[in-house]
């Protein structure tokens, strides 16, 4: 007498049964990668890229001061000797453009981490968990921006004890807050798109030699104006550059000149530029995760 064996019902990664197939045209509601599962995911693969920030204090501590100490070697090592078009305090003009130099450096702490998850085989393991698909991209997209936020406020911390100040209420320092969250967000696609394309830490290096001439190729730390003309041109137009003239413009502190086009449209511009970003990488970062492994 011959006797079957039932099949094992497949369990999701939180130990809930999962549905065998799902009806044709969508996912079913309790299948994984369906939306019963991609808030819930998501949150998972957060909290575990926040328990390495716990597990690894002294990196998270030199990645949130540096930007700290750039202030004050460029606020009062260079700062004296650096004159501002139409006048002002050169520090006061510094800050905003350090709070997106860090947004910035944040680019590097999505690569490091994307990429070395890559490497590892880390990142084929949660893709072959009955979890939702998005949620690996998304945590990582969520712990980021977080780690930004702990990043601004310290900048704002350090701004603040140089005598740094916004000017024109706490309603237009808000929003310049969420512009440089914005850039942020932006250049998180980017960082993934790099990362998941390289599949390699010991890049970095060469993402540093990206990020460092794009930053100082701006109006972070001297005006446009003070440039020759065709470098002015190409620093006037860096994204980079809109979101800290838009920065300083609400934030009240001295913007340096600038007559262009670009300059006097900084606001809506530090929003067009991100959005352009985003609409680029986040398409191109998806299609390369959807191809890992092929």
């Amino acid at each position: 007498m011959t006797t079957s064996t039932p099949t094992p019902t497949p369990t999701h990664a939180t130990g809930a049964p999962v549905a065998s197939v799902a009806p044709t045209g969508a996912l079913a509601a309790g299948a994984p990668g369906g939306l019963h599962w991609a808030i819930p995911d998501a949150w998972t693969m957060t909290r575990r890229n926040l328990a390495h920030w716990v597990r690894q204090p002294a990196q998270v501590l030199i990645g949130l001061l540096f930007p700290v100490m750039t202030v004050l070697l460029f606020g009062y090592l260079f700062g004296g000797g650096m004159t501002l078009p139409g006048g002002g305090d050169y520090r006061a003009f510094l800050v905003p453009g350090m709070f997106a130099m860090a947004m910035l450096f944040g680019l590097e702490t999505t690569f490091a981490a994307v990429s070395t998850d890559a490497a590892r085989g880390v990142t084929d393991r949660f893709r072959s968990l009955p979890m939702a698909p998005s949620a690996v991209v998304t945590g990582r997209a969520v712990a980021d921006m977080l780690y930004a936020a702990a990043g601004l406020a310290v900048m704002v911390g350090a701004g603040l004890a140089i005598g740094w100040r916004w000017e024109q209420g706490i309603g237009r320092a808000l929003a310049a807050f969420g512009l440089l969250l914005l850039l942020r967000f932006a250049l998180l696609w980017v960082g993934i798109f790099l990362a998941l394309v390289v599949e390699s830490p010991e890049m970095l290096v060469a993402i540093q030699i990206l990020v460092w001439p794009l930053g100082f190729l701006s109006n972070a730390f001297a005006a446009p104006a003070t440039m020759p003309g065709w470098l002015g041109t190409v620093a006037a137009w860096n994204p980079l550059s809109s979101t800290v003239a838009a920065g300083r413009a609400l934030f009240g502190n001295p913007d340096g000149g600038g007559e262009s086009w670009i300059a006097q449209h900084a606001v809506p511009m530090a929003v067009v530029w991100p959005l352009l970003i985003v609409a680029v990488f986040f398409p191109l970062s998806v299609r390369r995760y959807r191809r890992l492994g092929r």
